[in-house]
This record gives C-alpha cells, sequence and structure tokens, in this order.
C-alpha cells in the first residue's frame, strides 16, 4: 500500500518511520508541513493523486494546548479543517484514514475510564477543535480510524518527561499537579498499534489508546525521576488551582482500551515499563 504520514517530524510521525523500516510491504510518503501543507485543501488532492495513497496516518496537529486559547483560527485550520481535507481526498479513492486525536474531547468528569461510547463535551480549544476534526473525518472516509491518545511522550522533540528530566538536574524544587489523573502514552506503542491496524486490516470506529495503569502528573514525576536516578529534586504536589494555565484540563482523563486491544490482538505495556525504557534510550 501507499500510505502518506502526515506530521512526519513529531513524536509520533518520528516513531513511525522507525517501525517503517520493519514494513517494507509498504511504500511510505512521510511528510511534515515542507512536504505538504495539510491546511491546503488542492495540494493534498493533488498529493493524494498523483502518489496513488491508498491510506492516511494523520499524525499531525496543533497541540498546544495553551496557546490554543489565543490561537483559534489556526488551531481550527490544523486539528478540524486539514483531518476534513485529507478524509475527503482519500475517501474519494475509497482508500482509508487514521486520524489520531486526544482525551481532550472529554470535560474528565468521570470517575471511571472513558470508553468509546461516552459523551463528548471538550472544555478547551484545543479539544473543541480535535473533536470536530474527529466528526469531519468519520463523515467524509467511510473507511477511517479514530484513536484517542493521551499525555503523549517519546525520545523525539519536547514533552513532559524530558522536561521533567531536565527541570529535575536544574532545580533544588519542583511543584507538580497531583489532582489531575490520567495515563501516559509511549508514542513507540502507539504507532505500534497503529501498524497493527493497518496490517490487519482498517475496523472503521472511534477508539482509545494509552498505556496501562493510572497515575497522576505529580506521580509520574516521581517516577520519571526515580528510574533517571535523580534525587536532588524536592517534588512538591500541587491542586490545580495553585497553578492556572489558560486551558482547562481534565481532572480524570483514563481511557479504557478494551476495544482497541481486542479488535486488533494488541497488547498494552504498563506505563512504567514504557517510561523506563524511553529513558534508558534517552
Amino acid at each position: 500500500m501507499n500510505i502518506l504520514v502526515t506530521g512526519c517530524n513529531g513524536q509520533l510521525g518520528s516513531e513511525m518511520q522507525l517501525l517503517e523500516k520493519e514494513n517494507p510491504q509498504h511504500t511510505f510518503f512521510n511528510t511534515d508541513v515542507e512536504e505538504l501543507d495539510i491546511t491546503d485543501q488542492d495540494a493534498i488532492e493533488k498529493f493524494v493523486a498523483y502518489n496513488g495513497i491508498d491510506g492516511i496516518v494523520n499524525c499531525a496537529a496543533y497541540t498546544a494546548v495553551d496557546k490554543a486559547e489565543a490561537n483559534e483560527e489556526l488551531c481550527t485550520r490544523l486539528n478540524a479543517e486539514a483531518p476534513a481535507y485529507l478524509a475527503a481526498a482519500v475517501g474519494r479513492r475509497g482508500g482509508w484514514m487514521i486520524q489520531i486525536s486526544t482525551d481532550y474531547v472529554f470535560d474528565g468528569t468521570k470517575h471511571t475510564p472513558y470508553t468509546e461510547d461516552d459523551d463528548t463535551c471538550p472544555n478547551s480549544v484545543y479539544g473543541k477543535t480535535k473533536l470536530v476534526g474527529e466528526l469531519n473525518v468519520q463523515k467524509l472516509c467511510e473507511n477511517s480510524m479514530i484513536i484517542r491518545t493521551a499525555w503523549l511522550y517519546s525520545t523525539f522533540g519536547n514533552n513532559f518527561v524530558k522536561t521533567m528530566l531536565r527541570l529535575g538536574k536544574e532545580k533544588p524544587e519542583l511543584g507538580v499537579i497531583f489532582d489531575q489523573i490520567g495515563t501516559p502514552t509511549y508514542a513507540r506503542d502507539l504507532a505500534v498499534a497503529i501498524f497493527a491496524a493497518v496490517n490487519k486490516g482498517i475496523v472503521p470506529g472511534v477508539y482509545h489508546f494509552s498505556n496501562e495503569g493510572v497515575i497522576s502528573w505529580y506521580d509520574f514525576t516521581k517516577a520519571i525521576h526515580r528510574i533517571a536516578g535523580i534525587n536532588t529534586c524536592h517534588v512538591r504536589p500541587l491542586h490545580t488551582a495553585e497553578y492556572p494555565t489558560p486551558a482547562k484540563r481534565p481532572h480524570y482523563s483514563v481511557l479504557d482500551k478494551a476495544k482497541i486491544k481486542n479488535t486488533f490482538g494488541i497488547e498494552v505495556p504498563y506505563w512504567e515499563e514504557s517510561l523506563r525504557e524511553c529513558i534508558e534510550k534517552l
């Protein structure tokens, strides 16, 4: 198959490229904004037709959650309109699409893991635009999968793990939110799940994927420092109210992964095993 991967320089796109080497049966077209501007509908139509694209994995997004509150127009273009252009172009060819979405489509007021059937209720610009993107993809490409993920990190790009490693070495004390609960996702594990879906055959619908387990940002930071051998930094628990941000975060965003595990026979690693693997690579 000819597969277009957008956002190839990001965390997930970079992990996808590493796994492409293990999947020589497909031809991959890895693009970032320099190679293909996904907000340009005409450019997408031409690219998809010229290269005979059979499927798209859209890893590109506007992910600066707080900046999105002031940049709604750009956020909408990248998270809502661009996925629609991609879905329409590949859908017309009878192809498939995997759209990566987020736990931010929920308001985080539940106390049990969110399933794919739970009502969405985003309370940030980022979450709202990602939800519109989901709906656009499902409407314009019949053979599409939405994969919602959360707390993404990897050895590539900027992310929470790298920031906490750096700050842990630089600062004697850190305050980290303890009353927001979720599950980290190692981008490599998500890329493995995407390839499982591609190679077994796309089953349309909405899916959830993160690593196994439940943790707060505070506990996650403590684990990052413990695994990395950082013991000179005192980590203090903070209430969300003590650390105001422009965008509202979900207080509880644990995702139920039963559907993706059962559909594609995926075994999902525990968050600490994956964190250890990532830190060892760093």
